[in-house]
């Protein structure tokens, strides 16, 4: 008797299952569009619904939900409220298109592309500065304090 599974199970445990969703549900909402299974597009779609729907509303409650479901992800969880809504204000529903592409080769997968039915204003992403090298260059913060070499008797 199995008890406690609810929608697709993906040959997966719970919490194998919960963190791909939420790692895809993620990838959708950061970068627009995704590239997987049908089956694991199938299993997400509805909860990416629901999640849409819920933003919608815009309260401490909704974002606290939504954080939840995409493992306190703070930076798709703000896109999602402040870039995603705007697009879908007139519509109830029907926020995702899954387009079927060719099957994988390795294992004959049906391999589908998710996406947001309306046009998302994302903005341009920041390229990462390269050096001469080809290695990116990050700025070093400089420390306040230097370090102490030795112990200090009181």
């Amino acid at each position: 008797m199995n008890k406690r599974v609810f929608g697709r199970q993906l040959s997966r445990s719970r919490p194998a299952r919960e963190a791909l969703f939420a790692s895809l549900t993620q990838s959708l909402i950061v970068n627009g569009s995704i590239v997987t299974t049908r089956a694991k597009a199938k299993a997400v779609v509805g909860s990416v619904e629901k999640m849409v729907t819920l933003a919608k509303t815009g309260s401490v409650a909704a974002r606290r939900k939504v954080m939840s479901n995409l493992d306190n992800a703070r930076e798709a969880t703000d896109i999602l409220f402040q870039k995603v809504v705007k697009a879908f204000l007139a519509k109830n529903s029907g926020f995702i298109r899954i387009i079927s592409l060719p099957r994988r080769v390795g294992d004959n997968a049906q391999m589908v592309k998710m996406e947001w039915t309306e046009k998302i204003e994302y903005g341009e992403k920041k390229k990462p500065e390269v050096g001469k090298k080809g290695k990116k260059v990050e700025e070093k913060k400089k420390k306040t304090e230097k370090p102490v070499k030795g112990k200090e008797k009181a």
